[in-house]
């Protein structure tokens, strides 16, 4: 391959890094920047290839997008479900259903660290963050206490997408490489829930005032009530039939999401003012088309051969060692190609030492609010809410990350290595 276009090819992925680090300064929305870039790179590398080379490149290619179309189908699925009930106010209701009117400020946090970690595992990280973020400012706390609480839904929806695929997508991408499995997974959301609690305790100190709470309830209808049923059949459904018949959870969760139209349309739901497919528009495309030129631009750095510096640093230090780093360097590159380049670099791991990884950069981009997408929604929904605020927590945050991935550690190589 021509130096030149290696070059290139490379300036490329670092201009589109700069963009997703820089969005807020540039007024450029990342999707645009990673998408366009992304394909702009794959058009040249097949342009300009070494001859006699065409065949490598459109293999490298058309595995880089198959991989691309099982994450996309996957997450388009998990969040027309998600966008469905969260619109028919099923979530808030789930909510206020044990929210009493009055409650202590303590025992608020500590509700609102377990709501997040449990729905965040069901929900992708960005409808989580914004139902949390909307029940805490309808509470009208003084604005410390807001970003204290806001800082504990950033980690909280984080550390609770790391044990299942449906809660993550660095957890899918990781589960979908055949690193790890399902049931494995599961064991992370032990240690992941107490850094959570962990975290609640350090932030609930000063927090001794009583919370009015203003609970609304929204009719549910039976067609609701079944679609719901089906989202959490769905689930349970992908966990069994991988690990009993290997059958990949996009499968799954397409059927689930099939059997959700069929079932509306039972219901009468299509003759309703938004007809059930229209809550595919609902979704986060502009997250999705993030995801896909990112991951065209981390299988061109593959294709080109440029990933083995991050091989080097698994050879100058243990993986245990180098995936606690990596959960840290989540805070400032973004988790999702920073999971796809470790991926494609061919690093060799033990499952233990994936599933570490899988919490680090799953929970590392806590730690600063720009490190993770929950903590980006968050800062653009709470005013007092600033990369300076946030950063004000940072210490406690590192203390319990290192916590949940010491914890995570110890529990995957106690199991594994018993096994």
């Amino acid at each position: 391959m021509p130096a030149l276009l290696q070059f290139i090819l490379i300036g490329l992925a670092v201009i589109a890094l700069l963009g997703v680090v820089l969005e807020d300064v540039i007024h450029v929305n990342k999707a645009k920047v990673t998408l366009f870039l992304g394909t702009l790179s794959w058009f040249l590398l097949f342009i300009f290839h070494d001859a006699g080379h065409e065949g490598a490149v459109n293999e490298g290619f058309l595995e880089n997008i198959s991989e691309i179309a099982s994450l996309w189908l996957f997450l388009v699925a998990a969040m027309t479900f998600v966008a469905y009930l969260n619109q028919k106010g099923m979530i808030e209701n789930l909510i206020h259903l044990f929210l009493p009117k009055k409650i202590s400020e303590r025992r608020l946090l500590f509700l609102t660290a377990i709501f997040c970690f449990v729905f965040s595992s069901l929900a992708d990280n960005i409808t989580a963050t914004l139902v949390s973020v909307t029940l805490i400012l309808s509470l009208n706390l003084s604005t410390k206490k807001t970003v204290r609480f806001a800082t504990l839904v950033v980690f909280s929806v984080n550390s609770g997408g790391v044990s299942l695929i449906t809660g993550d997508v660095t957890t899918l991408m990781i589960f979908l490489a055949d690193k790890v499995s399902i049931l494995d997974l599961l064991m992370l959301s032990l240690p992941a829930f107490i850094a959570v609690l962990a975290l609640a305790i350090l932030l609930s100190r000063g927090m001794s005032e009583t919370v009015h709470v203003q609970i609304r309830r929204t009719d549910v209808r039976g067609v609701d009530l079944a679609i719901a049923a089906i989202f959490l059949t769905t689930i349970i459904g992908t966990i069994v039939s991988n690990v009993l018949f290997n059958i990949p959870p996009v499968l799954t969760f397409l059927l689930g999401l099939s059997v959700m139209f069929l079932v509306a349309r039972f219901y009468g739901e299509d003759e309703d003012e938004t007809p059930i497919l229209e809550y595919i528009r609902v979704i986060e495309f502009e997250t999705l088309l993030f995801f896909l030129g990112i991951l065209l631009l981390v299988g061109m750095l593959k294709e080109i051969e440029v990933l083995d510096a991050l091989v080097r640093m698994y050879e100058v230090m243990p993986p245990v060692v180098a995936n606690y780093v990596m959960g840290i360097l989540s805070a400032a590159i973004d988790n999702v190609p920073l999971t796809a380049a470790l991926l494609k670099a061919g690093i060799v791991m033990t499952e233990a030492e994936w599933l570490g990884l899988t919490y680090a950069v799953g929970v590392g981009g806590s730690l600063l609010v720009i490190g993770s997408a929950a903590g980006i929604v968050a800062m653009s929904k709470v005013s007092g809410l600033t990369f300076g605020s946030y950063a004000r927590y940072s210490f406690l945050l590192l203390i319990v990350y290192t916590v949940g991935y010491a914890a995570s550690m110890f529990l995957a190589e106690t199991v594994l290595g018993a096994g």
